[in-house]
């Protein structure tokens, strides 16, 4: 991921909020009724136990249940909100992104840059290989962007559409678009996280790069081999009619290769370091003006007048008709209303998160783990428990990273092994799973921007989920686990052996 740009004593100075009174027991309260209701929400009322927003006033009761909580064991209100506010101001760069991709995808429809993608990517991109190729595609962006978020917000929504049409299920697609994604999210240097890991571990960044191959590769082969035997195996409903789609959609819009000078111009100010806000706002405005250069007709069956088609676009819904039911689905946006349910969601996580992290309970559950660390492989496992559970308690991928990071970081040395194991099962397991999980901010945002629910596209998400297993499979059989280097010392006739 890529929204916020932490540095160095930033990082250092993140809290981890202890509470002596808290046991086992009342740390776990809050967790097992969230579970439970949310649980009961998904499974027996259809997401709709509470109306639209139910996860979100669950994320809330669950908040209020862990404050109950915190109330108990001595913490004050005033602590409780401070860190909710801390919180909550850690997300605000994202939700203003969050904004921006909205009002990015209508003004990208309306500009015809999506039906472009669509109409020449039919051409190239058959189901055979559809899937396998858009993990490669999607994991080259993000290698060269470091963003995993940029990277769904701009081919990614493109691949939906293009898949979409060929009558592959949506849950495919963006499990093949978030397995590439989050593939270069790891191993970018331009990534956050993949700074962020090896500095709470205590290793330098390209070490730690390195060593993530040896577990990495193999997951993408994996998940390159599982996408190759399902685009080998599906049955779309796309191939027959692909000369009507290409026709509707020429006819409805002016296709023409210049409309990707704007996609373009923005992938180039990401690679350039340009900050995300400044970025997709460019291309919220460079589609504007190409909505107006290429598609008048569009914009006049849309609104009153051009402008107001093209401000219509950025804040509300848009829906473009034609003569095909499927293309109808496809050539429709939401603009900034659209992600009001998702920034909810990950405010009213943030709420939940903080004042677990106000009580004392996410250092208390990981430092239980920690004691269950006495092998090498509990030790690995240990940290792998408490990286996706954190980033299902605490909804935030960076804390998920960082509280791991400092609380294990100790028994890493004691066990006689090189930082770089702690950075990359911080990777393994922390950066890739947050996307697993729907009221955490990186869930929330996949599944907003790709238009697909989390439930929907987790299980094909085959990257993010064979990363954790493959490195306990790796600390299993002590395969390439990286001991602390020794330095030979002779001191008045005596050989030493010096940790380095």
């Amino acid at each position: 991921m890529q929204y916020n740009n932490l540095s160095e004593i930033e990082i250092q100075n993140q809290k981890i909020i202890d509470n002596k009174e808290l046991n086992l027991f009342e740390a776990l309260i809050p967790v097992i009724i969230l579970m439970a209701m949310l649980a009961y929400n998904i499974f027996f009322s259809g997401g709709e136990l509470l109306g639209t927003y139910s996860n979100q006033f669950i994320l809330l009761m669950g908040g209020i249940i862990a404050s109950v909580v915190g109330f108990l064991n001595k913490v004050s209100l005033k602590i409780m909100l401070a860190e909710i506010w801390e919180n909550l101001k850690s997300v605000f760069v994202p939700i203003m992104i969050l904004f921006l991709v909205g009002a990015l995808a209508g003004t990208w429809l309306v500009s015809g840059i999506i039906p472009a993608m669509v109409y020449y990517g039919l051409q190239v991109l058959s189901p055979g290989i559809f899937l396998p190729a858009s993990v490669v595609i999607a994991a080259i962006i993000s290698m060269a962007t470091g963003s995993s978020w940029t990277t769904s917000a701009t081919v990614g929504i493109a691949l939906v559409g293009i898949g979409t049409a060929l009558g592959i299920p949506t849950g495919m697609i963006a499990g093949a678009v978030i397995s590439g994604a989050y593939f270069g999210d790891k191993m970018s240097p331009l990534s956050d996280t993949t700074n962020l890991a090896p500095a709470m571990a205590g290793t330098d960044l390209f070490t730690h790069i390195r060593y993530m191959t040896i577990t990495t590769v193999p997951s993408m082969i994996v998940t390159l081999v599982v996408f190759s035997i399902i685009s080998l195996n599906i049955d779309t409903t796309g191939t027959a009619d692909i000369s009507g789609l290409l026709q509707t959609i020429k006819n409805t819009f002016q296709i023409t290769p210049y409309l990707f000078i704007v996609p373009g111009v923005v992938i180039a100010l990401i690679l350039l370091k340009t900050k995300p806000l400044i970025a997709l706002g460019v291309g919220v405005l460079l589609a504007a003006v190409f909505a107006f250069i290429f598609q008048a007709e569009v914009l006049n069956s849309l609104a009153t007048s051009n402008f107001r088609a093209i401000v219509n676009a950025m804040f509300v819904d848009t829906e473009i008709v034609t003569d095909n039911i499927k293309l109808n689905e496809l050539f429709s946006a939401g603009g900034m209303k659209g992600m009001l349910w998702t920034i909810f969601l990950i405010c009213c996580a943030m709420v939940f998160g903080g004042t677990m992290d106000a009580i004392g309970a996410l250092a208390k559950i990981t430092k239980e783990l920690l004691k269950l660390a006495t092998s090498i492989f509990g030790l690995f496992a240990s940290t792998v428990v408490s990286c996706i559970g954190l980033n299902a308690i605490a909804s935030d991928q960076y804390l998920a990273i960082v509280i791991p990071g400092k609380m294990f970081k100790k028994a890493f040395e004691d066990k006689g092994l090189a930082p770089e194991n702690l950075s990359r099962t911080l990777e393994d397991s922390g950066t890739v799973t947050s996307a697993l999980i729907p009221w955490n901010t990186c869930g929330a945002y996949q599944s907003g921007v790709l238009g697909v629910p989390v439930a929907d596209y987790a299980i094909y998400a085959i990257f993010n989920w064979v990363s954790p297993i493959m490195t306990l499979i790796f600390a299993g059989f002590r395969i390439k686990i990286k001991q602390l280097a020794t330095k030979k010392l002779k001191v008045k006739g005596l050989r030493l052996k010096v940790k380095s």
